[in-house]
């Protein structure tokens, strides 16, 4: 009995260290939710700086300690149960600030902005393809959406997916230009498709112009999402609400298709293209191919992203899509991390949040980005959480 006691010794310690990264990660989703609903009510600048300060302080801390360790194992080793606590801390949110439009508004941005940051680590983290113009493709899904709902009658269910399938197709004509370039020149191959969308908007009158365009709302099943929810019980709730459960559900159904994009062997053959093109080549794989795929996977989940934005806010002017916002995106992959999807959280809460709670600092927001990235780059250059090492697993394909 000795021996076998002994034996099993290290299958129960790898089993208890198991359950305390499981234990670490729940309770640093409770204590997340806690402080985010804390600091969503907090009104007083002073009061908003020092939660900052504090939040900055615990997480070094926690960090030295290695409980984000545990935190990150406990995503690996426990990746369902995980991801249900992240849902459900949304959804607490959702239900504390239910009667707030403003904070709902925020939330939803948030998430929306976290689902076009999915389309850009496809292309960024996944395919290592750069595209300065995320904003412009968020236009297309945005603008298709307006014109859909105002000439045609399409349910507004699929005018969400052809506002991705315009992006996408756009492109499909974009990653043309982007195949027979290479680096910084590919780069700036979207920086100039940028700068043509915007102007496109602006002379075009058909679309609003410089004054831009109204847009319908979303509906599904005969409920208009701009009409609040009541009950006759007294329970209220603001017509946000809608927006937000929908952005939430389109952002899971996206997350997991990421994710399973990643972990099977079209990742693999992504990663292979990112790390070295003619090592890639030389082993047979189409490097065009998996370019062309990885932005038209991408545009369309940024261009889906663009089309209940532009529902939710009722009204879109070239303004909202600007080379500036296309750097807010990428603010967003870089301060997240790289390749890494749940990176894409903390970093859209810190660029759409932080901003409009501290008002002293919205004229300068565009400093602060810069700011964040240039120091993310020097001293964290993989971003604020970054991506994990792939390993193969036999008969479970690749996991990151």
């Amino acid at each position: 009995m000795q021996p076998n006691l002994i034996s099993r010794i290290p299958v129960l310690c790898r089993l208890s260290e198991s359950a305390l990264s499981l234990v670490a990660g729940l309770l640093g989703a409770l204590l997340t939710t806690g402080f985010a609903i804390w600091f969503l009510k907090a009104e007083n600048e002073y009061v908003i700086g020092f939660l900052v300060a504090l939040a900055v302080a615990v997480t070094l801390s926690v960090s030295r300690l290695g409980g984000l360790d545990h935190v990150g194992r406990a995503f690996k080793e426990h990746e369902k149960l995980m991801n249900g606590a992240a849902v459900c801390g949304v959804l607490a949110l959702a239900a504390v600030f239910r009667e707030d439009h403003f904070t709902l508004l925020m939330i939803s941005i948030v998430l929306l902005y976290m689902l076009a940051g999915l389309g850009l680590t496809i292309q960024f983290g996944y395919l290592g393809l750069v595209n300065l113009s995320g904003a412009s493709f968020l236009g297309v899904g945005a603008y298709t959406s307006a014109v859909l709902l105002a000439h045609t009658a399409v349910p507004p269910l699929l005018v969400l997916v052809s506002g991705g399938v315009m992006s996408a197709l756009v492109g499909c004509l974009l990653v043309l230009p982007v195949l027979r370039t290479k680096g910084h020149y590919s780069a700036v191959v979207t920086i100039a498709f940028a700068i043509l969308f915007m102007s496109f908007l602006q002379v075009n009158d058909t679309l609003g112009g410089p004054q831009g365009l109204a847009t319908g709302e979303m509906a599904l099943f005969g409920w208009g999402f701009n009409t609040g929810v009541e009950l006759e019980n007294g329970f209220y709730a603001s017509f946000y609400l809608n927006y937000l459960l929908l952005a939430l559900t389109l952002l899971v159904i996206a997350f997991a298709l990421v994710k399973r994009l990643e972990r099977s062997w079209i990742g693999l053959s992504m990663d292979a293209v990112r790390l070295d093109e003619t090592a890639a080549a030389c082993y047979g794989l189409s490097i065009a191919r998996w370019k062309v795929v990885g932005f038209t996977l991408g545009n369309f989940l940024i261009g889906m992203a663009g089309a209940l934005y532009a529902m939710m806010l009722g009204f879109i002017a070239p303004a909202n899509f600007s080379f500036g916002d296309s750097l807010i995106l990428v603010s967003i992959v870089l301060l997240g991390g790289i390749g890494n999807p749940w990176g894409l959280a903390v970093a859209a809460a810190i660029v759409v949040i932080l901003p409009e709670k501290l008002q002293m600092i919205q004229e300068y927001r565009f400093l602060l980005f810069a700011g964040l990235v240039v120091l993310v780059l020097l001293f964290r250059p993989d971003g604020l959480l970054p991506r994990g090492m792939r390993t193969y697993i036999p008969g479970g394909g690749a996991r990151s």
